[in-house]
């Protein structure tokens, strides 16, 4: 049986799951989440975590309780911690890709938790870091990957 390539998931998607401000980007969320939770393809960082929490009861009023059980159950997934390997990586990738520093890191940790994809919208779709290709979760469905 084939070795299925794992997804990270930046901050965004998991933002736009639970903000019902935008029902389409938020029905899409979902469909790539679900997708990822049943495949166990999904991967993140400690950072996401922590953007992720730190936004949702901030600018999306998410009670705290929800926001820690959602950071819980995503903890399943195995984050990537934050080392000095991992902020070593993510300087190469600011000084070959111009990418800022928390950028960086998204793009280290997919490549430490062994993605051949990082599902973002904050990145230009398609883009190439390495091995790890951007896929805009909004363009694009699950189904497109193989």
């Amino acid at each position: 049986m084939p070795v299925v390539p794992n997804i990270f998931i930046d901050t965004n998607v998991l933002l736009y799951s639970v903000d019902p401000a935008d029902s389409w980007k938020q029905q899409r969320a979902w469909q790539w989440l679900k997708v990822l939770w049943q495949q166990r393809r999904g991967r993140l960082s400690w950072q996401v975590l922590h953007e992720f929490y730190a936004n949702a009861i901030r600018k999306l009023e998410v009670s705290r309780s929800e926001a820690r059980k959602i950071v819980r159950g995503y903890a399943e997934w195995r984050p990537v911690e934050t080392n000095l390997g991992l902020i070593q990586r993510a300087w190469h990738w600011m000084d070959m890709a111009q990418l800022a520093y928390w950028d960086g890191l998204i793009v280290a940790a997919a490549e430490q938790a062994g993605c051949r994809w990082l599902l973002s919208e904050d990145f230009e779709g398609g883009r190439r870091f390495g091995m790890v290709a951007v896929v805009d979760p909004f363009a694009q469905v699950p189904e497109d990957l193989p």
